[in-house]
């Protein structure tokens, strides 16, 4: 028998990508309490220096970096709500989840949900009146409202799906959540709740010592439940996959190879004195500078040198590099205009008919925006909630001019050496092979800054 507060099959099939995903989206502490899952002991490597290894290490945080960008461009302008939205949802569109977000705001978290881990949702709920409302003046006064509420990946625990108005919709659908209760005069302590929905009802279930207990139920005047899944890539009704799930691989690899390079390094530069031919009790307490010099008995007895080889740690920068490379050329691809399901309309349409994943995903993203209105107008009594509209205009035309576009942002961002952007930039052939970086950096540098950029006294 399934737990209350235990995953589904399809969860569990996605939280396979998100137990790669997560920790990379926590930065270098996330990823170094991961352990062994992402970063291997390995072979005969005992486990203090594999523990000097793992706090050493530091994340290139690629995933991260690319959901910023790919999150950051359908709100570079700001979201726009259509005619057809009524005047009192596009008040509340100013604080839509009720704790002073606007719904553009709240929207660029989504979208950050839906790049990085493929799903979540909204979860439209009403401010609990208790029986104390029984007009709309009431509800006015006791400051009663439809609200939304961002359910996370990992909140998501199953469902029951069927039939719902001619379409698939949820029968049934459980929410992980946490609450703060008091715990002495002073302390609060952290409990695990799940929130049970169907059609018409909802009830709050609680952890304790004894297992799970029923806490609070009620009723709502929707008949439907009023929640909506968003989705990275789309594989069905409340199953969707991380669009840069290649590109987390690739990061962790580069977090595995990252550690191996420093490794190699440290013990690169570290020097082992070699004696050979030195008597007995010659060296007893032998001691190094520049102020000593060393006399054996011995004339054929003489003291090394012995270093690690520079040449491994040259070839492991190498490959860094090109994993660098892979990461901004995998990233760049939601830019990439790619054609799509034509229909006869489309087909007289080449802009609509060649759009980027990340168009596709905010098309998709506008749908799952227009339910939750549509949910919030019922709410309120409303026929309609209307519809939004994100920019879209952001898809490049070619995997090198999306390449270049990211390869700009990582370097804006501090991920990459002004150097290595131009390396990238020859690489994917949009800058002259012949151009020599350093020259050119240097004559940036000389030239001054740009017209646009110079303020009132030419500085």
């Amino acid at each position: 028998m399934t737990a209350i507060n235990q995953q589904n099959e399809t969860v569990k099939r996605m939280a396979e990508a998100w137990a790669v995903i997560d920790p990379l989206m926590g930065g270098t502490q996330a990823m170094r309490k991961a352990g062994k899952t992402l970063l291997p002991q390995q072979p005969r490597e005992d486990d203090e220096d594999y523990e000097y290894r793992l706090k050493t290490s530091t994340l290139f945080p690629a995933l991260g970096r690319t959901v910023g960008v790919m999150t950051g461009k359908p709100f570079a302008k700001e979201l726009t709500l259509g005619e057809d939205v009524p005047q009192r949802i596009k008040d509340l569109s100013q604080d839509i989840d009720g704790e002073g977000r606007s719904l553009h705001a709240f929207s660029s978290d989504l979208m950050s949900e839906a790049v990085a881990f493929g799903f979540g949702g909204i979860l439209v709920d009403y401010t609990r009146t208790e029986g104390q409302a029984r007009t709309q003046a009431d509800e006015k006064a006791l400051g009663a409202r439809p609200y939304w509420v961002h359910v996370k990946h990992h909140q998501l625990l199953g469902w029951k799906t069927g039939v719902v108005d001619g379409k698939p919709g949820l029968l049934q659908l459980r929410i992980l959540e946490t609450a703060e209760v008091d715990d002495g005069p002073y302390e609060v302590k952290v409990v695990n709740r799940v929130r049970v929905l169907t059609p018409g009802r909802w009830e709050i279930w609680q952890e304790d010592t004894g297992g799970w207990a029923l806490l609070e139920q009620g009723t709502t005047t929707i008949k439907r439940i009023p929640f909506v899944p968003i989705y990275g890539i789309r594989k069905g009704f409340m199953w969707g996959t991380p669009p840069l799930l290649d590109l987390a691989h690739l990061n962790v690899k580069h977090w595995q190879q990252q550690s191996d390079q420093d490794d190699s390094a440290r013990f690169a530069r570290k020097r082992m004195l070699v004696f050979t031919g030195v008597n007995d009790g010659e060296l007893a307490s032998p001691s190094a500078g520049s102020a000593y010099a060393l006399r054996f008995e011995n004339p054929e007895a003489k003291a090394e040198v012995i270093q690690g080889s520079a040449e491994s740690v040259t070839v492991g920068r190498s490959e860094l590099d090109s994993l660098e490379s892979q990461m901004v050329q995998t990233g760049a691809e939601l830019l990439t205009a790619k054609p799509g399901q034509r229909t006869a309309t489309e087909a007289a349409n080449d802009a609509e008919a060649n759009k980027s994943d990340l168009q596709r995903i905010v098309e998709s993203f506008e749908d799952s925006l227009d339910q939750a209105l549509q949910f919030t107008a019922e709410w309120l009594g409303l026929p309609q909630g209307g519809h939004v509209s994100l920019f879209k205009d952001f898809a490049a035309g070619s995997l090198s001019e999306a390449t270049a576009q990211l390869i700009l942002s990582f370097q804006q961002g501090g991920l990459i050496t002004k150097r290595q952007a131009l390396l990238e930039a020859q690489r994917i052939g949009v800058v002259s092979p012949n151009l020599d970086p350093e020259a050119e950096i240097a004559a940036v540098e000389a030239e001054g800054p740009s017209l646009g950029n110079m303020n009132g006294d030419g500085k």
